[in-house]
């Protein structure tokens, strides 16, 4: 599970906890193949996961309104931006979700990690998924993420990699910087690894640099570098300032930053080559 994951299932549990007072939700018959399924949709090719996901969608948006619609609306979008499965798709996760917010309304913090708001306020801000849902809560989302991203654009930080080179973000401008946050232990971390590095082969003598951030230790870092070929610069963040700086939660993560240091495009989950593609051509290189 990657860290975005983790913080899905915080809100899933916060979620459960706030409406029942239990730790885990007891599915019903109808319930429980859905969340079956879900929990297998990794293990697809990503054609097949693509069908199955729009698929529970659809089944999920015929439950009866409550907590638990939620929840497997929720665990579904948390899966649903891993890659690129169709933008048709995740509009059918995202509108899924928000029936499922309609009909049952949570209170808690619309800006707290974990947040069904902050939730699909991501997907529309930065899937740009049509978002039609009218709350207090889903505008308090909005305008969080939007001071983050304001935070983002004038984020600076000095890092060293592990090839012992200092690298300082605002003295970049004139390159485009993808600023990636990663971990050994994710999964979908590792899986968009080697696009990464093929794209920084592309683009390097471009003006193109990666700055990779874990938030874990060498004694982690160094032996997993050693059976993988990565050629972009990789940091160390243990403390998670860089991290909090960002507010990144969930991983992994990219942000995007044109000639100019302007933050231009980000992504909430890992991104396939063609997505990355799209996302360098924000910024102006292609």
């Amino acid at each position: 599970m990657n860290r975005r994951g983790c913080v899905a299932l915080v809100c899933l549990l916060w979620l459960v906890v706030s409406c029942f007072a239990q730790k885990q939700p007891t599915w019903t018959e109808q319930e429980k193949p859905i969340a079956d399924q879900i929990r297998s949709l990794r293990s697809l090719y990503p054609e097949h996961r693509a069908a199955l996901t729009k698929e529970l969608a659809l089944k999920i948006r015929k439950l009866p309104a409550g907590a638990h619609k939620l929840i497997l609306a929720l665990q579904l979008s948390s899966r649903a931006t891993e890659g690129d499965f169709g933008r048709d798709t995740l509009q059918e996760v995202t509108t899924t979700l928000e029936q499922a917010l309609r009909e049952h309304p949570v209170s808690g913090g619309a800006d707290s990690a974990g947040s069904p708001y902050l939730e699909i306020a991501a997907l529309a801000r930065y899937e740009h998924m049509k978002v039609t849902l009218e709350d207090p809560q889903f505008s308090a989302a909005e305008e969080h993420l939007k001071q983050a991203d304001d935070q983002r654009q004038n984020a600076d930080f000095t890092l060293t990699d592990l090839q012992g080179t200092t690298w300082t973000l605002k003295q970049l401008k004139g390159k485009v910087v993808l600023v990636n946050f990663w971990a050994t232990w994710c999964p979908p971390c590792r899986q968009e690894m080697p696009d990464l590095d093929a794209l920084y082969k592309r683009f390097k003598d471009q003006g193109f640099v990666i700055l990779a951030i874990s938030d874990e230790k060498e004694a982690a870092v160094k032996p997993f570098l050693a059976q993988h070929n990565v050629s972009y610069p990789i940091m160390l963040d243990p403390d998670r300032k860089v991290h909090q700086l960002f507010e990144v939660e969930g991983i992994p993560k990219s942000f995007v930053y044109n000639r100019e240091g302007k933050l231009v495009t980000e992504s909430i989950d890992m991104r396939t080559q063609k997505q990355f593609l799209q996302m360098l051509a924000d910024a102006g290189l292609q």
